[in-house]
């Protein structure tokens, strides 16, 4: 089954987080408010990020919460760059979501 993927590019910052939130959501819900297949998997690639620092986790954060709430799901992050792993780690965010499907911006 074909993965839902949202792909995180650029420089995020605090400001941002909530239009992300709300990118993810337009794609786990039909517009009845309804969860879409909760088998599908959710994809969250990060290799286009251009500064990974605390806004970008925050923002995994909160997707991860609300991959989580939709179906039981968990968020998987593709493209992870090192700085990115380091702070994932660092806050124990590994917990939330996970971390290393095709990670090094190979795109697997």
């Amino acid at each position: 089954m074909t993965p839902i993927v949202l792909a995180v590019t650029g420089r995020v910052t605090r400001a941002a987080v909530p239009g992300l939130c709300a990118e993810l959501e337009s794609l786990l819900y039909d517009p009845e408010g309804a969860v879409r297949d909760p088998r599908t998997g959710v994809d969250c690639d990060v290799g286009g990020v251009a500064q990974p620092d605390l806004a970008l986790v925050e923002a995994i954060a909160r997707l991860g919460l609300i991959t989580r709430r939709a179906g039981g799901r968990r968020l998987r992050l593709r493209n992870v760059p090192p700085e990115l792993q380091s702070l994932i780690d660092l806050v124990g965010l590994a917990d939330v979501v996970d971390v290393g499907c095709g990670t090094g911006g190979s795109g697997a």
